[in-house]
């Protein structure tokens, strides 16, 4: 064996073991992951799954809400169409909503924080007036706005808390004023305990439980200390604890959690009979339209458990479809929050983020049996005008945000028109060659692939 310069005998190098976890280049699979890396690393990725998602439950909404109120609407001696008919009125002018909301400047949506806490707490107020308010399945919260149409301020409350406290915790931040405690808590946590009180003097604790995890998801993005956010946190549970306590009513939900049989006096009926429906559904399920739970079996099967009727007619299927859209849903509200420079976009993004992935948790979780039934309905799936039309501006609030980033906005830019094009070879050919290749500089410069 030849010697090395120095005399010493070569070192003999290990030969480089084969990567069993790397796909080799040309691998179809290889190709595809890159492919969905870069189409998810995409500006307008976060803009799409919104829009995307928030419509395709919407729709799907619709569908169930139709599907899973037939039954009742004929009941009640009404046509069968007749809770679609409104549900679709709901949701048409809650696209309005949606459309003027995406349009909106965020110094627009900051302006109308205030006047929208105004309008709910007065329309929260209203609803204790006797003759103003009526109580619907026992809790004092709704308004008649005559003939059939009746409105829910409390669904308001949440974009109010919403809107008002990203409005002033951003403020705060602007002056520096975050890192004292009063004014990181002072005056959020007394306006939204004068929400939740004035929630639950119509006894409705799901709503409250929306409410309190929105102030909780606002003070997390301030960067709240952990003493700070876990002392608030031990009020709310000491509150909450003696609000179950003093109710009987929710402690026969509480008891019902994970219950297979409807118990004394029916009263876990309706837990265990969501169950039935998402075990009888199978994989694929009994084909739309065939729930037996409707036929007055499931109450609330197209309002608080439309999600147990979906399972029963849509399986397994369905029902993770479902989860799969709140969940790319949650995944592009917090990507919004968490890539812009804006305080209030990012203290906004986070709020209705929380809302409305922690109502669905709430919600799907009763369904499950994982979780006490709080009588929320599922965000823009169930039926239910007063929380569609809010939850659906929210939305906007989300797709107006997502089209505001740097990113977002020059990928915008770039793209020409679909109507109004001059055909290639034409007077304006060369004009539109140079407009490509400014296209071409400005995607390099931007950042989009």
């Amino acid at each position: 064996m030849p010697g090395s310069r120095t005399g010493r005998p070569p070192v003999q190098r290990a030969a480089k073991r084969p990567d069993m976890f790397r796909f080799p280049r040309d691998n179809p699979v290889a190709r595809l992951l890159t492919r969905t890396r870069r189409a998810w690393d995409r500006p307008l990725t976060a803009y799409y799954l919104i829009l995307g998602g928030s419509l395709l439950i919407t729709v799907l909404g619709l569908v169930m809400v139709y599907s899973a109120s037939q039954i009742t609407a004929l009941q009640m001696s009404l046509p069968g169409s007749y809770f679609f008919r409104k549900q679709f009125l709901a949701a048409s002018i809650g696209t309005l909503l949606l459309l003027v909301a995406s349009r909106m400047p965020v110094k627009l949506h900051r302006a109308l924080a205030y006047p929208i806490l105004a309008g709910a707490v007065f329309l929260m107020v209203l609803v204790q007036v006797p003759g103003i308010g009526m109580a619907v399945n026992g809790n004092q919260n709704w308004i008649a706005l005559g003939g059939s149409f009746q409105i829910q301020p409390s669904e308001f409350g949440k974009l109010a808390l919403v809107l008002w406290g990203a409005d002033l915790i951003a403020r705060k931040q602007e002056k520096r004023l975050l890192t004292q405690w009063k004014h990181m808590l002072v005056p959020l946590v007394p306006v939204a305990f004068l929400l939740l009180g004035l929630i639950m003097l119509g006894g409705d604790m799901g709503t409250a439980i929306i409410l309190t995890a929105i102030l909780f998801g606002l003070l997390w993005l301030a960067g709240a200390p952990t003493r700070l956010f876990v002392g608030v946190l031990a009020i709310a549970a000491a509150i909450g604890v003696v609000l179950i306590k003093t109710s009987p009513n929710r402690m026969a939900r509480l008891a019902c959690i994970g219950a297979a049989d409807p118990g004394p006096n029916d009263q876990c009926w309706q837990a265990v009979h969501g169950i039935y429906a998402l075990a009888s559904g199978g994989l694929f399920g009994s084909g739309l339209g065939a729930s037996v739970e409707k036929w007055g079996q499931l109450p609330e099967a197209h309002t608080d458990f439309i999600f147990a009727v979906a399972g029963e007619e849509l399986g397994l299927a369905g029902t993770l479809s479902v989860l799969a859209l709140f969940t790319a849903l949650g995944y592009a509200g917090i990507r919004v929050a968490g890539r812009t420079e804006d305080p209030f976009v990012r203290y906004a993004a986070g709020g209705v983020t929380t809302w409305i992935i922690a109502q669905a948790v709430i919600n799907i979780g009763a369904v499950l049996g994982l979780l006490p039934i709080a009588g929320v309905p599922l965000p823009l799936f169930s039926y239910g005008g007063s929380a569609l039309l809010p939850t659906m501006f929210a939305i906007g609030l989300l797709i107006a945000f997502a089209r505001d980033e740097p990113a977002a906005r020059a990928a915008l830019a770039m793209r020409q028109p679909r109507f109004g094009r001059k055909r290639a070879g034409g007077p304006a050919g060369p004009r539109r060659r140079n407009t490509m290749r400014r296209r071409a500089s400005a995607a390099r410069s931007s950042g989009e692939r």
